[in-house]
């Protein structure tokens, strides 16, 4: 092979390694993007009040099965977004 050629076969072969990269790129990007777009959440947690202001459940049955995380948002006057 003369030189000319080794020369083509070396752009060539980079080129196409830099455009894999950078278009495996871009599409895991968007993909990513995609899919925390249509990531939604829901809540369960049915509104108490319809004055929209927060009140805790203090009932004993409700005490006994919720998180300490819970419990905080519930004492900081927080609508609670944990289980």
């Amino acid at each position: 092979m003369n030189i000319a050629k080794k020369w083509i076969l070396t752009t060539v072969l980079a080129g196409s390694m830099i455009g894999g990269a950078v278009g495996g790129t871009l599409i895991a990007s968007s993909v990513g993007q995609a899919a925390t777009a249509t990531t939604t959440t829901t809540s369960s947690t049915p509104s108490t009040s319809s004055s929209g202001t927060f009140h805790s459940n203090e009932n004993a049955t409700h005490e006994a099965g919720e998180s300490a995380a819970r419990e905080a948002q519930e004492d900081a006057g927080q609508m609670p977004t944990v289980p």
